[in-house]
């Protein structure tokens, strides 16, 4: 970790400042975290409120279109405040949770898994926004930034799962699992060249809530550690937001993601069906 000290001192730096002498890692991380924690929070309930807006309301409508734009916002501001936890958490494990004893876990758990949250919780706001904006013009959706995204996912998924099975963690070996099947359905549809009329409402609508889904289990890692440290790592409680989410997406398919009624053009913008 030299590179996160003052060449000259041995003092710790953050953001490349340096530390009053005396001043330890320890007693710099605890702000920095609460700091990232307390938007990440204030964004994260924004989100998980405004995400049951976009599910009732009519979809392509006024009112859904209103709630989506708040619901993504939230996402990519919580999305940047785990970034900055996780990556304070790799590098100083157990300096915001002392109660925890194992380091290598924490680090695993809040560091890395929380990196990889991140980054796929941006890359599925960013496909299922796409998609729609791209309607017209699919070849957009092949533009860099959407492909380095479901790269990034690729990579911090694979780093999740060698540090789950390293650390003997399913839960952390089966949240990358669901990473890279997202990613390998975005692509799919990213470079498939007989796209249907249509065929962009149920990619909007299963990235859309597979972001709700990551938001609520994102939601989880931080505050199941300080409501319920036993229940904290328990792969059955982590899997109610992926149930839940996957009922919504069935749901909805199943009302108007048919081929046959994209075809159809039923799925115009403000005539979708809102959800029953």
């Amino acid at each position: 970790m030299a590179g996160l000290q003052a060449p000259a001192t041995g003092q710790p730096c953050i953001l490349g400042l340096e530390a009053p002498r005396g001043v330890s890692h320890d007693s710099i991380m605890p702000w920095l975290f609460n700091l990232f924690l307390a938007v990440h929070v204030g964004a994260g309930v924004v989100a998980l409120l405004t995400f049951w807006g976009a599910v009732a309301t009519r979809k392509g409508g006024p009112a859904h279109r209103r709630w989506g734009r708040v619901f993504s916002a939230a996402i990519y501001v919580a999305s940047a405040q785990a970034l900055g936890m996780g990556a304070l958490s790799v590098v100083w494990p157990l300096a915001m949770h002392p109660q925890l004893t194992d380091e290598p876990l924490y680090r695993g758990l809040f560091g890395w898994m929380m990196i990889y949250l991140a980054v796929l919780a941006v890359s599925m706001t960013r496909y299922g926004l796409g998609v729609v904006a791209n309607k017209g013009r699919h070849e957009a959706n092949r533009h860099w930034s959407m492909v380095a995204l479901q790269l990034a996912v690729f990579a911090t998924g694979l780093n999740c799962l060698v540090h789950g099975v390293l650390l003997g963690q399913p839960l952390m070996i089966g949240i990358s699992l669901l990473g890279f099947g997202t990613s390998t359905t975005y692509m799919h549809y990213m470079f498939r060249s007989n796209v249907a009329r249509g065929d962009y409402v149920p990619e909007h609508l299963k990235a859309m809530v597979a972001c709700g889904i990551a938001a609520y289990t994102a939601f989880l890692s931080v505050g199941l550690v300080d409501m319920f440290p036993d229940q904290a790592f328990n792969p059955v409680i982590w899997a109610v937001p992926t149930v839940l989410g996957m009922w919504i997406i069935i749901h909805h398919l199943r009302i108007w993601g048919t081929p046959a009624r994209r075809q159809s053009g039923s799925l115009a913008p403000g005539r979708l069906p809102a959800a029953r």
